[in-house]
Order: structure tokens, then sequence, then C-alpha cells
């Protein structure tokens, strides 16, 4: 498959976003390793191995070839609705303890936020890529493409609750 090919696209932007939770997971390690991390953050590091975890399923959904699409299995080569519905649970957890901004937040006050927001805008590149690939009926099952979304959701949540947890300073944008 050509290197620009929809499919690669979308399955290389969701390894790029592999990578930026990773970044974000190396950052919770270290604060833990400082003994610094809130107790309120917890659990996040393995929220995000976890999630990490989930976002190869994606992939490899997202680069099975279509005559083989048929041999997915949900949950473990294709996004299937317990996986949603895990997402879901963890958004409304994780809003349920965040102060929700009345502005736009800028990132960059702390290097865990920031690695949240660089994957969040990453999953929403990939939400598109997906998209494209939807209209031209290449998705081999339904839950792929409102996983993606509610994982971006998440992690913006997940970026607040860093926030909030009093890693760094929050600077909001006026419109």
């Amino acid at each position: 498959m050509p290197k620009d090919d929809p499919r690669t696209e979308a399955y290389g932007t969701v390894d790029e976003a592999v990578s930026c939770l990773g970044l974000a997971r190396a950052e919770i390690l270290a604060l833990e390793g400082a003994d610094t991390l809130p107790r309120a953050l917890a659990d996040l590091g393995p929220t995000l191995l976890q999630l990490q975890r989930d976002l190869f399923v994606a992939g490899a959904e997202l680069a099975a070839n279509p005559d083989a699409q048929d041999r997915l299995v949900d949950g473990q080569t294709r996004v299937d609705e317990a996986m949603l519905e895990r997402l879901e649970e963890l958004l409304a957890q994780a809003e349920a303890t965040v102060e929700m901004p009345r502005e736009f937040t800028v990132p960059g006050a702390d290097r865990v936020s920031a690695a949240l927001e660089l994957a969040r805008a990453v999953i929403r590149r990939a939400e598109r890529r997906v998209i494209s690939l939807d209209r031209e009926g290449m998705l081999a099952g339904r839950w792929l493409l409102p996983w993606l979304n509610r994982l971006a959701d998440l992690l913006w949540v997940y970026a607040r609750l860093v926030e909030q947890a009093g890693l760094g300073t929050t600077e909001t944008v006026r419109t």
C-alpha cells in the first residue's frame, strides 16, 4: 500500500497518537519517580497505557486488508461497542471531577497537559482521516469513528484535570 494511501494515512495518524500518549505517560512516570504526582492523577498513567493499547486495536482495524476484514475480532483487532462504553465511563468519571473552563484554554500550562492536548489534536486528525474512509465505505466496523471522537473528548478533559491538579498554570483566551 502506498505511504499516502488514505488507509495508511489514517493508521499512521493513530500511531502518532500512541506516541503522543506515550509522551504524556512518560511525564507522569517522571512525576511519580520524583514523588510529585498529585494524588488526583494516580490512575492517569495506567489509564493512558490502556488507551495506547486500545489505539493499537484501532490501528489494526484500519490497517486490515479490505479482503480480510471479516477476520477482525471485536476488541482485539476491531473497535467494538464495549470499548466505546469504557471510554464513555472514563469520560463521565473525569467530567465529574473537573470544573469546565469558560474560555478557550491555551496548551502548555504543564508538560503533561500539553502532551495530552497534542494527543487530542492528533486524534482529531485521525478522526478526519477515518471520516474520509467511511465516506468511501472503507471501514470494517461501526464503532471506530465514534470511539475516536470520544477519545479526543476524553483527552481534552484529562488535560483540564491535570491543569486543575496543580501541575502548572492555566492560560485562557477570551473570544
